[in-house]
């Protein structure tokens, strides 16, 4: 530590040290192998750089990793200077890296994308880091749910979160910058995994996608949703293209569900913009769609989340594969992908062999896709006898 005592904030922290060492943003930027937007972000933004990283900027600033962990850390400031003074009298030795594990061979490959049966942890371990541009993930909730052998689901509250943040470490290394990471879970768990996501990230949205059927829990307030973090690496995300929708419109007639008044002229032939509560996504229980006992993603949540944050050629990333939902709408979607699953990865094979059915479902999907109106509910409403004319409809 420098005499002068830094700030224990964060991002002052890195500024002072850095304009003591007596680098710019974009020196300092260029001997890690950055973009300067990142220190920036970093230091304006009090943002933690990703751990492969540390050592670089630590002997850039004249410090250790430990150091800047600690303040980091949420610890009251007295105890973080005690550490710190202790951390100076006596350093701790740079972590040595860890070798890179070897991909293990593919359950499947496509031309777009390949489907690797193991722990999560590990494979992306095995991924470069910087390289995916957009990563969800749909872990197991610690429901005691049954999801094949090897695959626990009934940990203890504290084990489950220090598990979470294992593999939440490894997915922030992987993403690009500019790059989404996309947490689907019970808002319960979500509460500190965002926290611990924050460190690192820029916090976009909670997305609160509504639960149909769920069942009342005794002592607690109905549940309605679950929670979907949505995460940028960077002050701004690389794709940022949310769908536009229809407007919402009564199932049996077409007629509309707010008043527009006066403003139906203005309304954008496109669509209504898309808000953070997901009240349409429906649950998979039919067997015609449903390719797992265990719960299932809708195609509707996954093709969404892919235009929200992904373009055509970018590389897609879910560590939780589970029933293949992510992957077949990257492959349908021509987005290059990685699966990972630690369970039975048979099912996937068996979907993604053949996709004709939801090839088609996702058309159908599409027709409510930046429109103001789908075609079946401009047919519903002139059967209806609901005027339309005073919407300017495509």
């Amino acid at each position: 530590m420098p005499p002068s005592h830094p700030p224990l904030a964060l991002g002052p922290f890195l500024e002072h040290l850095r304009k003591a060492a007596g680098l710019t943003r974009a020196a300092l930027a260029r001997r890690l192998g950055v973009g300067s937007a990142e220190v920036t972000w970093w230091e304006q933004r009090g943002r933690l750089p990703e751990p492969h990283l540390l050592p670089a900027l630590a002997a850039a600033l004249g410090t250790t990793s430990a150091q800047i962990e600690v303040v980091a850390s949420a610890l009251p400031e007295p105890l973080r200077r005690e550490i710190l003074a202790c951390l100076a009298a006596t350093p701790v030795p740079e972590p040595c890296p860890t070798p890179t594990p070897p991909l293990p061979v593919p359950a499947l490959r496509t031309p777009l994308g390949a489907l690797y049966q193991g722990d999560c942890v590990e494979a992306m371990r095995a991924l470069p880091s910087r390289s995916v541009d957009c990563l969800f993930a749909d872990p197991p909730f610690n429901l005691g749910k049954d999801y094949g052998d090897g695959v626990p689901d009934d940990l203890a509250a504290e084990d489950y979160l220090a598990w979470c943040r294992r593999w939440l470490d490894e997915a922030v290394r992987v993403l690009a910058p500019g790059g989404a990471l996309f947490l689907y879970n019970l808002p319960r768990w979500n509460l500190h995994l965002a926290a611990h996501l924050d460190r690192h990230l820029e916090f976009k949205h909670w997305i609160a996608v509504d639960i149909k059927f769920s069942l009342p829990i005794p002592r607690r307030l109905y549940p309605a949703h679950y929670a979907l973090l949505y995460f940028v690496k960077g002050p701004r995300p690389r794709v940022f293209a949310p769908p536009r929708l229809p407007l919402p419109a009564c199932r049996h007639c077409g007629g509309e569900l707010k008043d527009y008044g006066g403003y139906k002229d203005k309304m954008n032939p496109r669509g209504v913009n898309l808000t953070d509560v997901w009240a349409d996504i429906p649950p998979v229980r039919h067997r015609r769609h449903k390719n797992r006992g265990a719960n299932e993603l809708a195609l509707k949540l996954m093709d969404r989340v892919l235009d929200i944050a992904s373009a055509p050629g970018d590389l897609v990333l879910d560590p939780f594969a589970g029933s293949g939902t992510s992957l077949v709408a990257a492959e349908l979607k021509g987005r290059r992908w990685i699966g990972v699953e630690v369970g039975d990865c048979q099912p996937i094979v068996d979907r993604l062999g053949d996709l004709e059915a939801e090839r088609e479902q996702l058309a159908r999907l599409r027709e409510g896709i930046d429109v103001l109106f789908t075609p079946a509910t401009l047919a519903l409403r002139a059967r209806c006898g609901h005027d339309t004319s005073r919407y300017r409809v495509g």
